[in-house]
């Protein structure tokens, strides 16, 4: 699988995201996906649908920033602009094994409602 057919492999997983297609997510990621959050330590895939999946609906766009694919990992940055205002950048690593996404790391960025820095608590 190709750099460039890896990253758009991301595009198209923001895509169902927004469009609550589970399905497409979940077919996405290896039988032995992993994710990691500053909420969640390697949590596997069931347990990642069960705790993390949630409608979208309150997301009006994701803003892809940058995608930067080398071999079996990339690096995302995006803007996350939510309905209500709000809006916050995250990263996420990516780690595939073959057409699949074996891992993903989030790192949470600033957020912001209607254009103001909000602290986190």
């Amino acid at each position: 699988m190709s750099n460039r057919d890896r990253a758009e492999m991301i595009r198209v997983l923001f895509a169902a995201y927004l469009t609550n297609d589970r399905k497409a997510v979940v077919d996405a990621f290896t039988d032995d996906f992993r994710f990691t959050s500053p909420y969640d330590d390697e949590i596997d895939k069931p347990t990642y649908f069960s705790r993390c999946w949630r409608v979208a609906d309150w997301i009006e766009r994701h803003e892809l920033e940058k995608i930067l694919v080398e071999g079996d990992e990339a690096f995302v940055a995006y803007k996350c602009l939510a309905k209500s205002g709000k809006q916050f950048r995250n990263t996420e690593f990516f780690g595939f094994a073959g057409d699949k996404i074996k891992r993903i790391d989030v790192y949470f960025g600033a957020s912001y409602q209607d254009g103001v820095f909000v602290k986190q608590k």
